[in-house]
């Protein structure tokens, strides 16, 4: 299975649509997405991992990579897991958890949630 990356504008924020296979192969195109939109100025990030079906320690990779990046640009990451994810433990949920480093991200069960001005619902818990 292939990656794709879909970007639309979400008010304030860039989102960057996941969906595929997160690993060894594909992860050096969603760093490449994330470096060009904080390069457009876009420091509001929402990476939409809902579709993604796998992924691997290089995927995460990606992911710790891409928070050090903005925040080191004071910017803001977030993480779309679904809702249902959140409850059953999607493969990024759970890969994120065993890894032990889902408490660093700021995590939604969908985009609406993740856009909101102040996140009204909140982030998941881990």
């Amino acid at each position: 299975m292939s990656l794709k990356v879909l970007e639309e504008e979400r008010g304030q924020w860039a989102v960057l649509r996941v969906s595929g296979e997160l690993d060894l192969v594909t992860s050096p195109a969603v760093r490449q997405h994330v470096h060009d939109a904080v390069a457009e100025g876009r420091h509001s990030l929402v990476l939409d991992l809902s579709e993604v079906l796998f992924c691997d320690s290089s995927g995460v990779g990606v992911l710790i990579a891409s928070r050090r990046l903005m925040r080191s640009c004071a910017g803001r990451l977030r993480l779309i897991l679904p809702a249902q994810g959140a409850v059953d433990g999607s493969h990024v949920n759970r890969v994120l958890a065993a890894l032990g480093v889902r408490r660093l991200f700021d995590c939604y069960p969908d985009l609406d949630s993740a856009t909101a001005g102040h996140a009204a619902t909140g982030p998941l818990t881990a």
